[in-house]
């Protein structure tokens, strides 16, 4: 071959060699965009789909935040369920349903769904109440955009049936005494009043009612003009009521259409007709001659009109160590019960009970328990030297 031929030959390799190598660059070039290209728009995939998880939320929307009764009678317990809806695209909860005063919440739907339905049932007993009325309920979820919403129930509460001066009786007794009390009853009904009959919760409660005929004793400007009105007469106390707190309700039953029933709070408390101050002697360990052997009782009595009516005549020692005296005290109505170790007590324990005799008619006799030690003369006499 000549060197012509060689020379051509061997250019023609080296643009076959240097185009192999450029296509080679380029498909790799290509390869190395694509995959880039490729990974930015999965990296834009990932992070829409990422946008799109976090943008789902729950959604509050209630459909009658407000219910309103108009006007309702007195006594009516008042319930409705609010319709809660979630327009949201992920659960809403709702965390808790707080009802204000005067309304309780008898349940309501704690998870809802995405585009469903839930309730929350609320209460409202209108006894307590009389005149426009505003009662609410809470609630907290977690939706975003509405952590805390209200409901609220109105009302204009009317009394149909009604007590005067007021619905309700404070006795503060003597266990034993009764005392009696008046209230007037009276209706806004068109048609005519009556009062069929009246429920008591005990023997120691007891009423009677009356219709009023004078016009002078009807109560002033309460009610409907001309409409009855009824004299009830409630009587608390006698031997049957405990010592303690007073809390019943006395129940009227009426023919009144909108307020059948009508209730009257009786309060109070009945006390004991006197006090024991200590109700317990315990002397100790003690010798006859220490001055700890001397114990006092004293006896008062809870009648703040007429105290010097208690009285108390003896008190006897079942003990024979233990001598019982009585003198009045500084007040009246008040006695002191002195007991004294005799100067003869014989050593050992003392258990025993000192009676003391009263003028009171619902507990005559009380009886206090009485503890101690008598110590021996000789070991009393030994200690004190030591």
């Amino acid at each position: 071959m000549s060197a012509k031929r060689f020379l051509v030959v061997a250019m023609a390799a080296l643009v076959s060699v240097s185009a192999l190598a450029a296509d080679a660059q380029k498909s790799t070039t290509k390869a190395k965009k694509d995959d880039s290209e490729g990974a930015a728009k999965a990296a834009k995939a990932t992070a829409a789909a990422e946008s799109k998880d976090e943008e789902k939320a729950p959604r509050l929307t209630i459909v009658e935040p407000v219910k309103d009764y108009g006007t309702v009678p007195k006594g009516d317990k008042l319930e409705w369920a609010f319709l809660v809806k979630n327009t949201g695209d992920a659960d809403l909860q709702i965390i808790a349903a707080k009802p204000g005063c005067g309304c309780t919440v008898a349940d309501f739907d704690k998870v809802i769904k995405p585009g469903a339905t839930g309730k929350v049932t609320a209460h409202v007993d209108t006894t307590a109440f009389a005149g426009p009325i505003a009662k609410s309920v809470s609630l907290e979820t977690n939706d975003p955009n509405t952590p805390t919403a209200q409901l609220t129930i109105h009302a204009i509460v009317k009394p149909y049936v009604e007590a005067y001066p007021a619905g309700f009786l404070r006795f503060n007794l003597l266990q034993g005494d009764a005392d009696s009390q008046t209230v007037t009853i009276y209706s806004e009904e068109d048609d005519p009043f009556e009062i069929k009959s009246i429920e008591v919760p005990g023997e120691y409660v007891k009423a009677t009612f009356a219709k009023i005929e004078k016009k002078e004793d009807l109560a002033p400007n309460v009610g409907k003009a001309g409409q009855n009105q009824y004299k009830i007469n409630v009587t608390v106390g006698g031997p049957d009521a405990k010592i303690g707190p007073l809390a019943e309700k006395i129940r009227i039953i009426t023919n009144s259409k909108h307020q059948p029933e009508y209730p009257i709070s009786i309060s109070g408390v009945v006390r004991p007709t006197f006090r024991v101050d200590p109700v317990g002697v315990n002397f100790g360990e003690v010798a006859p001659s220490d001055s700890a052997a001397t114990r006092s009782i004293l006896l008062r009595s809870n009648d703040t009109k007429t105290p010097e009516k208690f009285m108390v005549t003896k008190a006897e020692s079942s003990l024979p160590g233990v001598l019982a005296s009585v003198k009045p005290a500084a007040n009246k109505g008040e006695y002191e019960v002195t007991l004294q170790l005799a100067k003869d007590s014989k050593p050992g324990d003392l258990d025993g009970t000192v009676k003391i005799f009263t003028s009171d008619k619902i507990n005559p006799v009380v009886t206090v328990p009485v503890k101690g030690t008598v110590k021996a003369l000789a070991a009393a006499a030994s200690k004190g030297s030591k």
